[in-house]
């Protein structure tokens, strides 16, 4: 499934609009890459889908902190 393990972005649905304002469905996929991170607490390497802005997130707050508010926010819901 096309979902962020950081941020929890999702693919989103919306329309193709042609010239003449025909609608077609279409969906706005989010920017995922399969990335390898090291933790340092486990001492190994963690593969993780995440967006870009999931990256970013990780680089700001470190892989742990970020981990951990992912899991809590998956708990709230």
């Amino acid at each position: 499934m096309k979902v962020c393990e950081i941020t929890g972005k999702t693919a989103v649905v919306g329309n193709n609009v042609s010239h003449s304002h025909h609608k077609t469905k279409r969906t706005f996929s989010p920017n995922l890459k399969t990335k390898r991170f090291w933790s340092e607490e486990e001492g190994r390497w963690i593969t993780l889908k995440v967006t870009t802005s999931g990256m970013k997130t990780i680089n700001k707050k470190g892989l742990a902190l970020a981990l951990k508010e992912a899991a809590a926010a998956k708990k709230v819901y």
